[in-house]
């Protein structure tokens, strides 16, 4: 039976198969680290390319690429594989170095402690250097403990590779997978591989064990018929296998289907074999073949009155069970239907208490509760929102779920996000936005007051009355005052620049929000910024540039760079506030009508604009062009900065925040000036 993805799930990129728990979108794959990238047919772990994914062995077939050193050209190549959710598989691969003139080098982390390995080959000549295999001459190969990830791999030589340039040029070293590599002495001259095969053990990534994950609501072994596997030899962890006489994804409920050993010839039986579920028995006929007549070579019955009687018994049990069968099954699927759905209920109250548990543990831990803060009961927020009045209540919907506005007893208004958990698992992103918002403390933050964790996920938030940033911008109404209109517009890009900077250098540890976008700006009835929504954000480590993770984010606003490397740094935040600074500069239907044609992203669009000199064709005629001339050009630059390519060349969010503020000073600078020659001039 082939392995299946998750269902509702895309099932394959290209020709590859991609099973649970591994998926190609949000909602598709266990945890983060199964998250799969397509890329132009081609399925992605991170930056590497992977070739197929086993469910039976847990291992990943992906491709690495050789490092290179060429004294003669001056071309030297470090590489590495930088996928801690995986280890290098010691007993699929080995590590192998090409030339005469070589010592390679593999470095990687065992037990979180750096490991370190090596091998080297020198030959004057190639006469004695075999063909077919590595014999230590002209190639050498080395053996790597388990539990080997983060691997680095480089080369280099003894004496430049002066006296074998003739023949062998450069070096070459890189880890490949048992049987695909055959060394040839023609390789000495010329290696022309750039990528090579490999293969990666993979677990549920955790630091239990199974008697003690089982009790868990997010155990990974679905299946009834599956089995967990402590993981000895591989990632700490642990895997989940079908049963003996079971085969399938152990990871999905029904995953796992029973074998017909009989019909597939895995039986081992001289006699008749029967199937059973899970097993099969031996040397037993069937009922109607168990009678006194003539025997066949296997000892059953061949009296051909049997099985007639058998099969007019069969008729009339059929046909008497015809009339109740079809309300017999939508009776049956209701219950199914019912159960789940209680099953559900119970995982996602039960997974809810243990986020609270979480969340109680972690802001003991850091001291951070939000000020204010308080834990709701259920009946407080429904009573608050009319029980979740329709018509009256509801200010907001999303993916994320309905925004009611509510009203507490001390008559404070309020903001109340009932979230569209369905799937228990969904609790963690939750649980991570009480946690991000209970480590900030700013004027453009939109505040939390509090959080309820019973049967249904609940946060409350200050009531922002003015809306989002994106209805704003669309509301054709705004053009009363052209001026006023671009100070309030420079004054929001100032205040989310703020935020976000508060958020990269001031908030400890620093936090990316990762979903920068106008629909998460809030305005207040000063149309004050307020930034929101911190549901896919992530925290980093003050001594860490970057962190490794599934890609999340809105396509139109995602920093392309991270969604290449899969990387997330604080400059991924810059990119798409570059692309919100797109908004406030330009009429919101132009670029998004140019899209549909052209098929560029609104970030390309623009640069294209300004490339093509064409600024004044999309700007917004609602603010005031000529009266804040220099303002817009400095906006238009630094909206350009921060939607470069390479996030080592973007500002960062303290730079940009200083440059808006200074622009503001500008005009405001220049309208004291004006005012006292006017007063000078009287």
């Amino acid at each position: 039976m082939p392995t299946k993805a998750k269902p509702g799930c895309p099932s394959h990129c290209g020709d590859v198969e991609i099973p649970f728990p591994f998926g190609l979108s949000v909602d598709c794959f266990l945890d983060e680290s199964f998250y799969i990238t397509c890329q132009s047919g081609k399925p992605f772990t991170g930056n590497v390319p992977v070739r197929n994914i086993s469910i039976d062995t847990h291992e990943l077939h992906v491709l690495n690429y050789v490092a290179r050193d060429c004294p003669t050209d001056g071309s030297k190549n470090r590489t590495s594989l930088r996928v801690p959710q995986y280890t290098i598989s010691n007993s699929k691969n080995k590590f192998t170095g090409i030339g005469c003139d070589t010592i390679a080098y593999l470095s990687g982390y065992q037990n979180g402690e750096e490991y370190k390995i090596g091998c080297s080959s020198q030959c004057p000549t190639p006469n004695n250097v075999g063909t077919g295999f590595c014999s230590g001459v002209g190639c050498c190969e080395v053996r790597f403990p388990y539990g080997l990830r983060n691997i680095s791999v480089e080369v280099e030589s003894f004496n430049n590779h002066a006296s074998v340039q003739r023949f062998n040029p450069c070096g070459y070293a890189f880890v490949v997978e048992k049987g695909q590599f055959n060394f040839s002495a023609s390789y000495l001259q010329n290696y022309t591989n750039e990528m090579v095969p490999l293969v990666l053990d993979w677990a549920v990534m955790s630091n239990l064990t199974c008697e003690e994950a089982r009790h868990k609501p997010n155990f990974a072994c679905k299946d009834i018929n599956s089995e967990c596997i402590d993981n000895q030899t591989r990632p700490a962890g642990y895997s989940c296998q079908c049963k003996q006489g079971y085969r399938g994804n152990p990871y999905l409920h029904g995953g796992c289907d029973d074998i017909d050993e009989c019909l597939d010839g895995t039986h081992n039986c001289t006699e008749q074999c029967t199937n059973g579920i899970g097993n099969y028995t031996c040397g037993n006929c069937p009922s109607w073949r168990r009678g006194n007549g003539k025997k066949d070579s296997e000892g059953c019955s061949v009296d051909p009155k049997l099985p007639i009687l058998a099969s007019i018994g069969i008729a009339i049990g059929l046909t008497s069970m015809l009339g109740g069968s079809w309300w017999l099954y939508l009776e049956f699927q209701s219950k199914i239907s019912i159960k789940l759905k209680a099953r559900m209920s119970i995982k996602l109250e039960a997974k809810l208490k243990e986020g609270g548990s979480k969340l109680e543990q972690h802001l003991g831990q850091q001291g951070s509760t939000p000020k204010n803060a308080k834990i709701f009961t259920y009946e407080e927020l429904k009573e608050a929102t009319n029980n979740y009045h329709e018509e009256s209540r509801i200010i907001g919907k999303g993916g994320f779920g309905t925004v009611y506005k509510g009203s507490l007893p001390n008559n404070t208004i309020v903001a109340i996000k009932k979230t569209n958990i369905v799937d228990p698992d969904q609790v963690d992103q939750f649980i991570n936005e009480i946690i991000q918002l209970s480590k900030i403390d700013h004027k453009n933050v939109v505040k939390l007051l509090g959080w309820c964790l019973k049967t249904e996920a609940l946060l409350v938030y200050e009531f922002v009355p003015k809306g989002t940033l994106f209805d704003y911008i669309r509301n054709e109404s705004n053009t009363s005052n052209k001026q006023r209109e671009w100070e309030t517009r420079l004054r929001i890009a100032t205040e989310t620049a703020g935020a976000l900077s508060y958020l990269h250098f001031t908030a400890s540890p620093p936090i990316i929000h990762r979903d920068v976008k106008p629909s998460n700006i809030l305005l207040d009835d000063n149309f004050i910024a307020k930034v929101s929504n911190f549901g896919i954000s992530k925290s980093i480590p003050q001594d860490q540039k970057e962190l490794a993770t599934a890609v999340h984010g809105t396509s139109e606003y995602l920093d392309p760079e991270y969604e290449k490397t899969k990387l997330l740094t604080k400059k991924s935040d810059v990119y798409s506030f570059g692309v919100v600074l797109i908004d406030l500069l330009t009429v919101w239907g132009v670029l998004e009508s140019t899209m549909s044609k052209n098929g560029k992203t609104k970030a390309k669009n623009f640069l294209s604009s300004l490339e093509e000199n064409r600024l004044p064709d999309i700007l917004d005629d609602r603010i005031d062009e000529k009266g804040n001339k220099e303002q817009i050009k400095k906006v238009v630059k630094l909206a350009e900065m921060c939607l470069r390519l390479k996030g080592d060349e973007r500002p960062t969010m303290e730079e940009l925040r200083k440059e808006l503020e200074g622009i503001r000073k500008t005009k405001k600078h220049s309208s004291v000036n004006a005012q006292s020659n006017l007063e000078e001039l009287e």
